[in-house]
Parts: C-alpha cells; sequence; structure tokens
C-alpha cells in the first residue's frame, strides 16, 4: 500500500494493498477500499462506506458523513461504490436512512464532477455523468447512461431515465423520461436525445420507433392512459419502446412534459 504518513486510517478499515491515499486523508470506521483505488489528499470517507476497485476519488471530497435528513437517527447505514469510478474535487456523498432501499449506491464508471452532492438513498446507476455543481435531493434513482448539466438540481423520489441529458443549470421538479433531452427552470422536455442516441449505437429502426411514442406521448392531447394503450397498438413492440412506455406508466411523481 502507498498510503502517505500522515493519512490517519481506522484499524477497523479494510484496505487492499494497492491502494494509495494521499496526505492528511481520514479513512473512517467500517470503510472498505478495493484494489486499485487513489484516494487523494484531504479526503474524507467517514465511516460505513464499501468502495470497489480502481476508484479516483481527488481531494477534499466527502464520502460517507451521515445524511441531511431530520428523520436520521445515527443508524448504522452504508454507501457502496462500484469500480472505475472518478469522484472529483469537494464531490459529497452521503450515507443513507433506513427508509426504502436502506443505502445509497453508485455503481461502476462514472464520473462525478466537482462539487456535486449525492444525497440519501440515491441510487447512481453505471456510466451516468453529473457535471460540476450537479446536486441530487435524497431518494433519486438516476438509470444508466444519463447526463446531468451542472447547476442542476434535481427534486427528491424523481427518477431520471436512461440515455437522457439534462440541460445545466435546470430545476428538475418530475421524472425525465429515457431517451429524452429536458433542460429549463422548470425543466420542459425538447425532444428525444437524438445525438446521445446515435453516438451509441442505437439502430435508425429503433430511434425511429422512439420518436413515434414520444409523440404520442407528449405531441398530443391524449391522457397518460390513453397513449400508453395507443402506444402499445402502433409502435413497433422493441425493448426500448417499452422501456419508455414503462417508464411513464409507473412514474409516482408524475413526467416532465
Amino acid at each position: 500500500m502507498n498510503i502517505h504518513p500522515s493519512a490517519v486510517i481506522s484499524p477497523d478499515a479494510k484496505i487492499a494493498e494497492s491502494v494509495e491515499i494521499g496526505p492528511f486523508s481520514v479513512i473512517g470506521p467500517g470503510v472498505t477500499i478495493g484494489k486499485g483505488t487513489v484516494i487523494g489528499p484531504h479526503v474524507v470517507i467517514q465511516s460505513h462506506t464499501d468502495i470497489g476497485e480502481n476508484n479516483r476519488i481527488l481531494q477534499f471530497a466527502s464520502v460517507g458523513a451521515p445524511p441531511q435528513d431530520l428523520k436520521y437517527k445515527g443508524e448504522e447505514t452504508r454507501v457502496v461504490i462500484g469500480n472505475n469510478n472518478t469522484i472529483r474535487e469537494f464531490v459529497t456523498i452521503n450515507r443513507s436512512t433506513t427508509a426504502d432501499i436502506g443505502v445509497t449506491k453508485i455503481g461502476s464508471n462514472n464520473l462525478i464532477m466537482a462539487y456535486c452532492h449525492v444525497a440519501h438513498n440515491c441510487l447512481l446507476e453505471d456510466n451516468i455523468v453529473m457535471a460540476n455543481a450537479a446536486n441530487l435531493a435524497g431518494h433519486i434513482h438516476v438509470e444508466r447512461f444519463a447526463i446531468i448539466g451542472g447547476l442542476t438540481g434535481i427534486h427528491q423520489f424523481s427518477r431520471i431515465g436512461q440515455h437522457c441529458i439534462i440541460g445545466g443549470a435546470s430545476a428538475v421538479t418530475k421524472d425525465v423520461p429515457p431517451y429524452s433531452t429536458a433542460a429549463g427552470h422548470y425543466a420542459s422536455l425538447y425532444g428525444l436525445n437524438l445525438i446521445g442516441l446515435k453516438r451509441r449505437g442505437f439502430a435508425e429502426e429503433t430511434i425511429a420507433a422512439l420518436k413515434k411514442a414520444y409523440k404520442i406521448f407528449f405531441r398530443s392531447s391524449l391522457t397518460v392512459a390513453k397513449a400508453v394503450e395507443r402506444a402499445r397498438a402502433e409502435v413497433p413492440d422493441l425493448p426500448e419502446v417499452r422501456t419508455f412506455i414503462e417508464f411513464i406508466e409507473t412514474s409516482k411523481r408524475g413526467v416532465t412534459r
């Protein structure tokens, strides 16, 4: 291990041999860190945090602090982070409360840029980009390949669909459907994320089907129930179309329109 002598490591922490820890960092009790992970200087990983392999956590990040929730009474909860993530300067990732999923969880291959906040009980899947100072309130679910623009705030209990993109300085108060583009204060939809879908190799047939489904839901005067019925009857039954329809159909907060 390459651990700077000024780092403070709890005897209860479990650290793989190839981990690097920079000067003045603090690793608290109940922390595990997997091989190849690099912890920069002045990082605090407070407690009860599992970090996988080959992550990079840069200076002044705070991971595993108690949740900012008045209902929290000191219960032992966790942060779980996967592999190959980059967590930049001054990012804050809080432990969960005991509600719903009971953990704050971040998947793999994510880029969380400087000054971002991931609150308690958030679930981030894989290959997500959060640009500088994007902030997630509690209990938010961000699906894979989503991109969240800088200075964006997202309301608690919202869902952010896969392969969507949210423009910078947006205020998101409702669910953002997968494959879409949203922006504004408060956020509105501006069509599909066509550039992102093409870059990620979606077939033209799939994109055309998603366009048709999008128009049924957001360019007609149909209720959600009627739009679901029409989309299932008229749009090709592709996996991405089913994902799009089911996301809207099961939304609890309501969908950004």
